[in-house]
């Protein structure tokens, strides 16, 4: 894919869409998207774990899988993902699992996101997979959208 910074925007754009679509289903929104090595979006998903009454309804976990069904092969060795949100340490090792190329994230989550807990298995040598990761693409639009569902929650805002 070309490195130009217009390209992961958008793609990051894209996740953000996607968690557009969770705010209005009243999931936590989170989106993500996973690229080809072309740049074409080949997954996309977003959190879907009250929907679906699984705590594994994150929207990594449900991008990886559609990409790898989609591609018939766990390994998404030459692809990228964009998520609006810093993964938990489930996902990130999922994403391990998955062998994914890169991974790009909006906001960062100093509650409950693996880096930010300074779990960095992306990273470990002990594990047959790494890669890169880059951080704070969007990370106003993705922050804001984020802060804005969690207000309207403690304030029992009703969107109906």
């Amino acid at each position: 894919m070309s490195k130009k910074m217009s390209d992961h925007l958008w793609l990051m754009d894209e996740a953000l869409k996607e968690a557009h679509k969770a705010y209005r289903e009243d999931e936590v929104p989170i989106g993500a998207v996973i690229a080809n090595a072309d740049g074409a979006i080949i997954s996309h998903a977003h959190n879907q774990k009250e929907k679906v009454h699984n705590p594994c309804g994150h929207a990594e976990i449900l991008a990886i899988t559609d990409a790898a069904k989609k591609l018939g092969n766990w390994r998404l060795l030459d692809c990228s993902i964009y998520v609006t949100l810093e993964p938990c340490p489930m996902c990130l090792s999922a994403l391990i699992q998955a062998r994914i190329g890169h991974l790009y994230f909006g906001a960062y989550d100093t509650k409950g996101g693996a880096l930010s807990l300074n779990y960095n298995f992306y990273k470990d040598q002990k594990l047959n997979h790494s890669f890169p990761v880059t951080g704070g693409l969007r990370h106003f639009e993705c922050s804001r959208l984020l802060s804005t569902f969690f207000k309207e929650k403690r304030t029992g805002y009703s969107k109906n």
